[in-house]
Parts: structure tokens; C-alpha cells; sequence
């Protein structure tokens, strides 16, 4: 044995001190091996969307309501199976509702308990105890590991949950188990959550939607294109300031910014107030909800939405040209207004332009701020990397976060990977080196950690800058177009203007032989392996398929914001995979969580079966199974050398 695996042994030793507790916990591991393989869920795109994310949470994409099904069947009513769903998705509002329509509670509690408890052992059946545990809310975990394991054969249940019971109502604690119980059947039916990219932006609640996600015991995220934005606001990168504090105003979400995260927009309402005071700002109307927006907000929205937009164009074009190895010039348009002829050069065509009331552009330099710009826009830098909770959840996406992710043989990544037209890897020069494939991927993911940790100095400057490239940039694996047309979108009516082209992946992700050439970058089996990814909404509605590829490709972007869902036809994918394979679940829009409480209302959905295995799988054909076959052969070895009295026992 070399020393430096007896010191390895040595460190192991004091967490298995004893030859009965390393060979405990071996068999306890070869036994985890045979189990089966955990469910996955997969969701993306999710855009603030809080409601509806927290509703397929809770329903664990239709797996409730499959387990209710597979343990009553015919036994209840339709009506009674989704009176036990709501009471599963929303315990303690359901709970009000019955208590006021004055039915017996003993009763109904018995009952509803009785039942919860079914679905909750159905749901762990899969899962070691230790795993049960681990889901089960603190305060309750002595007593439904009790009820879940009480074997349903035993002529005495009734009285053992009748005693059960009435210690419950007792002490006045029967609503909480219940709540715990169903607490505990969510967390089981989604064992492992993967976020793929763009919780911010476009819906009203991407902070709530973060602290619920900070509550969950398995997840993990790919940074999409909005993300990365948020990162580097939260950096202080002003280009990113600028462009997420547009895009809340466009979509009328500016409370996220105020009540959210406790950023002050005073100093910005002033300026727009003051250089706007009489423009109506027709080119800049703000996207909102008819049922919950106050139009008495509409014109001061209206106003800041262009007063952040112009600033936003500037920073642009101040990062644009402080780096010319971006390439990126022909976005370069404040410099290209006539304003006396009130028209515009762009791609070497000159157009009318809709608004040239823009006073606080300087012809001779477009691209400087005013000096009340100025001002505000370090109010906001210092807001933005002051604020604690924006702090905390950003802290939260680097750390359970990434450009990539390879997890059981799938590959997940928000965009793309950045290809030629001829289907090779595209380089990329930074900093005068250059990367492609997983090498780019590798690195860019390095500098956002570089923007967040850093402190301010040019190396920071410089890594936050490539975050906002990660947002726009033709080459970014998170934006995969040529060119993001927002100006154009305001100043120009002619929408051949508009046009935003995809580049190459987009084109190429039904070529084999490409998504092979992936799979070995990423040193991924041809045979049983997928990518999986989002960005790009699915048009279900014109016919077209998320499963690209031959099913090597799934493409999950389905339309889960609002604002996609005219387009797409449906309200978003999610992806299970299971021991038994891959199921591809589409959804419905969904109303109001009042609505699903009150009336029992559930999000329709419609499952595919997209890839079945020859077998069910196990633990052992998993990352977790390389994990533990790893942590076997360290235990083993601690096991020989205790027996051959190289290490001696600590107790």
C-alpha cells in the first residue's frame, strides 16, 4: 500500500471506524446498486412563469395524478381522485375550502389521510429508506416513516391509524402531517430536478421561482441566455443592467426589479421623466396582462422602457468597440441616424426612421452617456451588487449552475454548440487564445465564475463583458443566431429588418454525424445517449417535432412563457426519465392556481413515450452507480487493511 493511500484509508477510517461499519455500509451500498434508477425531471425555459412552474412541481408533470390511478383505479370516483390530487398539490388551501363547507373533519380527515398515505408508499417504493427519510419534512419524520411502513395486511391498521388519528386531531396537528405528507409525495415523484436554462425574464416571477428552487433537496441548472444577464447585473456590469432592466419594462415587470429585490428605480423614473416628459414614446410599448397590470402605471412604464432602452444601445456600443476581437461592429446603429433626414443606415440600405426624438444623443458621440445617465446608471450598479437577495440567488445559480452538464449519459445545455456551416466545432479567440467544442464551454463557463468572485479590477471587467457576449453574441452557446435585431425592432418598420438568422446547429441537429462528433467531445456513448436542450420554442402548433435526430436530440422549449404560446401552440414541455425510459410530457396553459384549488382544475397534459429500455435500470447504470462502485472499491480496501492490521479500528 503506497502512502499516499494509507493516509486516503487513514482520513476514510474516521468516517467507518470499525470493521462492523465499513462492512455495514458496503452491503448497504451493494444493495443501493440494484435499485431503481431515480426519475428525473426535466423543465426549461420557464420565464418567470411562477404559476405554472409551481403547478407542474406539485404534479410532478402528471406523475401524481399516474399514481392515484395505479393505487385506487376504480375504487374512487373521478371526483374523489381530484379532490385527493388538489389536497395533494395544495394541501393547506384545500383544507380551508373544506372546513368551510361544513362537512364532518374527523371524518374527511381520516379518510384523506388514509389515502395520502397509500400514494405516499406507492411513491417510495423505488427509494431506500434513507432516501425516504431524507424527503420527509423534519417535524414529521419519525411518524410517517412509521406510517409508510406499515404493512397493509395487518388486521389491526384500522386501530393503529385510528390511535394514529386521534393523537393527531388531539393535538391539533392532523393538517400538518398531511401537509408534510403531501410535501413528502412531491419530493419523491421528482427525485432529481434539471432546470435547462432562462428562469428570468418575460413572466412576473423568476425570484419566487428561484426561492422555491433553493428549497429543493435535488436539483441542478444550465445557465440559459437570460440567466447570464442576470449574472452579470449582478456583477455590475452596466450593459447587463441596462438590457434586464429593459426587457422587465417591456414585459411591464418592473416590481420584480422594485418589491422583489429592493433595487431603487427613483433616479430612473426621473430621468424618463425629465428627457420624456412630452414624447409618447409610441415605439416603445410595454407588453402587460389585461387582468392584473394597472394601466395608471402604463405611460411612466412606457417612458422608462425607452429611457433604459437608449442607454442600453449606448453601453452596447461602448463594449462593441473596447472589443473588436467580438467582431461585432454591424451592431454599431446610434452612429448611422440622419437626423435631418430622420432615416437610418443599416445593412447598407437606408430606411425611415419610426422615432428620432432621442435627446440624450450627442450626434458627434452617440455612444457616451449624459451626465444624468451617468449618474443613474451607477446608482443601479451599486443597487444591483447591493442587493441580498439577487446576491443570494445568484450565489445559488454558480453554484448549482453551469454552461453544461453530463448527467447519466444525457448532455445538457441551454443553446447550442457553436458549429461551421460544414458541421465542424466554430472557434473562438479570447484574450488571444483560441477554443471550440468543450473547450469553449469550458472556459466561458470559468469566466462567469471569474465576473461573479473576482474583485473589481480589469480582469473582473473583462469576464463581465463576456458575459454579456454569452447574451448576444453570434458564437455564444446561449444565444445561437447571428444577430439580435432589438433596434431594428424599435426604429424600423420594415420587418426585413427584423430578421434574426440561427446559426448552423439549428440547421445541422438532424445530421448524425454531427450530433456523434458532440457525443465524443463530450466523450458520450453514440448508442444510448441524448442532448437535451431548450432556447428555441417548438412550434407544435405548425406540426413540427421536439424529438430531433432520430430521438438523439430533444429540443424542450415548448412555449412554458406566456409569450410564446400563440406561436407554439401548447404551454411548455418537461421530460421524465425513469428506469423504464424517456417520456415527453406537453402541456396545456394553465389557468390560476385559484382556479386549480377551487375547482379541482389541473393542467391538462399529454404524454409521449419517447424511448423505452430493453430492461428497467438500476442504480448501477448510473452516475450515482460509477459514484458508489467508486466509494465500494475505497471501502473495501479500508475493510482489507483493518483485517491485515494496517489500520487500526478507532473504536
Amino acid at each position: 500500500m503506497s502512502e499516499f493511500d494509507k493516509h486516503y484509508l487513514e482520513a476514510l477510517s474516521y468516517q467507518f471506524p470499525t470493521i462492523a461499519k465499513a462492512s455495514a455500509e458496503i452491503i448497504n451500498l451493494c444493495s443501493t446498486l440494484q435499485l431503481p434508477k431515480e426519475t428525473e425531471h426535466f423543465m426549461t425555459d420557464i420565464h418567470g412563469e411562477y404559476e405554472q412552474f409551481n403547478h407542474i412541481m406539485k404534479n410532478g408533470s402528471g406523475t401524481v395524478r399516474t399514481k392515484i390511478e395505479d393505487e385506487f383505479g376504480y375504487s374512487l370516483t373521478k371526483q374523489d381522485k381530484t379532490e385527493l390530487a388538489t389536497l395533494i398539490y395544495y394541501p393547506k388551501e384545500k383544507m380551508n375550502l373544506v372546513r368551510q363547507s361544513g362537512v364532518n373533519m374527523h371524518d374527511w380527515y381520516r379518510t384523506m389521510l388514509l389515502r395520502v398515505i397509500r400514494i405516499a408508499r406507492h411513491a417510495s417504493k423505488k427509494y431506500t429508506r434513507t432516501k425516504v427519510r431524507e424527503s420527509i419534512p423534519d417535524e414529521f419524520r419519525f411518524i410517517i416513516e412509521e406510517l409508510l411502513a406499515e404493512e397493509t395486511e395487518y388486521a389491526d391498521k384500522e386501530k393503529y391509524y385510528d390511535r394514529i388519528l386521534e393523537a393527531l386531531i388531539q393535538t391539533d396537528r392532523v393538517e400538518e402531517c398531511i401537509c408534510a405528507l403531501a410535501e413528502t409525495i412531491q419530493n419523491l415523484v421528482i427525485n432529481h430536478l434539471h432546470i435547462i436554462g432562462d428562469i428570468y425574464d418575460r413572466g412576473p416571477g423568476p425570484h419566487i421561482i428561484m426561492d422555491t428552487l433553493m428549497d429543493l433537496h435535488s436539483v441542478d441548472i444550465q445557465w440559459g441566455n437570460h440567466d447570464a444577464v442576470w449574472i452579470g447585473a449582478a456583477c455590475g456590469n452596466l450593459t447587463c443592467i441596462a438590457t434586464l432592466l429593459r426587457l422587465t419594462a417591456r414585459y411591464a415587470n418592473l416590481d420584480i426589479v422594485e418589491d422583489g429585490y429592493g433595487i431603487n428605480l427613483i433616479p430612473l423614473m426621473r430621468l424618463a421623466m425629465s428627457e420624456y416628459a412630452n414624447d409618447p414614446c409610441t415605439c416603445f410599448k410595454v407588453k402587460y396582462d389585461e387582468n392584473t397590470y394597472d394601466l395608471t402605471d402604463l405611460p411612466m412604464d412606457t417612458k422608462m422602457h425607452k429611457a433604459i432602452a437608449i442607454i442600453q444601445f449606448k453601453l452596447e456600443g461602448q463594449l462593441i468597440k473596447r472589443h473588436p476581437e467580438f467582431h461585432m461592429e454591424d451592431r454599431l446603429l446610434l452612429d448611422k441616424i440622419n437626423y435631418e433626414k430622420k432615416t437610418i443606415m443599416c445593412y447598407g440600405k437606408e430606411y425611415p426612421m419610426e422615432d428620432t426624438f432621442l435627446p440624450t444623443v450627442d450626434p458627434k458621440d452617440p455612444y457616451a452617456l449624459s451626465e444624468s445617465e451617468a449618474l443613474v446608471m451607477e446608482h443601479l450598479r451599486h443597487s444591483f451588487m447591493n442587493s441580498e437577495k439577487l446576491q443570494r440567488h445568484i450565489r445559488f445559480l454558480l453554484n448549482k449552475g453551469s454552461l453544461y452538464l453530463t448527467y447519466n449519459s444525457n448532455l445538457l445545455f441551454h443553446g447550442s454548440i457553436p458549429l461551421t456551416e460544414q458541421g465542424e466545432f466554430q472557434s473562438v479567440t479570447l484574450e488571444g487564445k483560441s477554443y471550440k467544442g468543450k473547450a469553449l464551454l469550458d472556459v466561458l463557463d470559468n469566466y462567469v465564475r471569474l465576473g461573479y468572485y473576482r474583485p473589481a479590477g480589469p480582469e473582473k471587467d473583462y469576464a463581465t463583458d463576456i458575459i454579456y457576449f454569452l447574451w448576444i453574441h453570434p458564437y455564444s452557446p446561449l444565444f445561437g443566431k447571428y444577430k439580435m435585431t432589438t433596434f431594428e425592432r424599435y426604429f424600423i418598420k420594415d420587418k426585413a429588418t427584423h430578421e434574426e438568422p440561427k446559426t448552423p446547429y439549428y440547421k445541422l441537429y438532424n445530421d448524425e454525424k454531427v450530433i456523434n462528433k458532440i457525443f465524443d467531445e463530450f466523450g458520450l456513448d453514440h448508442n444510448k445517449s441524448h442532448i437535451i436542450n431548450g432556447h428555441v420554442p417548438v412550434k407544435q402548433i405548425k406540426g413540427e417535432s421536439p424529438v430531433k435526430c432520430g430521438g438523439k436530440l430533444l429540443l424542450i422549449d415548448g412555449g412554458f412563457s406566456r409569450a410564446y404560446q400563440k406561436t407554439t401552440g401548447i404551454a411548455g414541455y418537461t421530460l421524465i426519465s425513469n428506469s423504464y425510459g424517456l417520456k415527453l410530457v406537453y402541456h396545456e396553459p394553465f389557468t390560476s392556481t385559484e382556479d386549480a384549488i377551487r375547482t379541482g382544475s389541473d393542467i391538462r397534459s399529454e404524454t409521449y413515450l419517447v424511448e423505452e429500455v430493453g430492461h428497467r435500470q438500476s442504480v448501477r447504470e448510473t452516475d450515482d452507480g460509477t459514484r458508489i462502485r467508486q466509494r465500494l472499491a475505497e471501502l473495501k480496501a479500508l475493510l482489507a487493511a483493518y483485517r491485515s492490521g494496517e489500520i487500526r479500528e478507532k473504536e
